[in-house]
C-alpha cells in the first residue's frame, strides 16, 4: 500500500501542483467551492424535507438542489483527488482523513437509503425522512469539519 501511495505522489500532475505556485491554490480553491456549494445544497434540500420553504413547489425545489448537490460532490470529488495526490501517504495515514472518507461514505449510503425509500413509497417525503434528512446534515456538516481539522494535524 505504502509504494501504491508513493507511486501516487509522482504522478505527473501531482508532482505538477507541488512545483506550480498557482495551480495548487486554484484547485484549493475549487475543492473549499465545490463543498461549499455541496453543503448548501444539501442543507436546502433537507430543509425542506423537514419542512421548511413548504411554499415552494417540493419536486421542482429538490429536483433543482439535487442536480446541484451532484455536480458540487463531482466537483469536490475531482478536486479532492488531485490535492490527496501531493501528499497521499500522509493523508491515508490521518485518522481525521479516513474520518472524513467514512463519513463521506455513510452520508452517500443516507442519500441512497433515503433515495429507495422515496422510490418505495412513491413520495418525495418518505415516512422517517426527517431523521434522515437531520442526519444527513449532522453527516455533510462533519464531512466540513473534518476537512478542515486535516490541515492542522498535518
Amino acid at each position: 500500500m505504502a509504494e501504491f501511495l508513493a507511486g501516487i505522489e509522482q504522478l505527473a500532475f501531482a508532482r505538477w501542483l507541488k512545483a506550480s505556485f498557482v495551480a495548487y491554490p486554484v484547485v484549493n480553491a475549487l475543492h473549499i467551492m465545490s463543498i461549499g456549494a455541496l453543503l448548501t445544497s444539501v442543507v436546502l434540500m433537507d430543509l425542506r424535507i423537514c419542512g421548511a420553504f413548504r411554499s415552494l413547489p417540493h419536486a421542482a425545489f429538490v429536483a433543482l438542489l439535487r442536480h446541484i448537490a451532484l455536480a458540487a460532490f463531482a466537483g469536490a470529488l475531482v478536486t479532492g483527488s488531485l490535492l490527496f495526490s501531493v501528499k497521499a501517504s500522509t493523508y491515508a495515514a490521518m485518522p481525521i482523513f479516513l474520518a472524513k472518507m467514512t463519513l463521506i461514505l455513510v452520508a452517500g449510503v443516507n442519500f441512497l437509503v433515503f433515495t429507495r425509500f422515496s422510490r418505495a413509497t412513491g413520495s418525495g417525503e418518505p415516512a422517517g425522512g426527517t431523521v434522515l434528512a437531520v442526519l444527513s446534515i449532522l453527516l455533510w456538516t462533519s464531512v466540513l469539519f473534518a476537512g478542515r481539522f486535516i490541515g492542522f494535524f498535518d
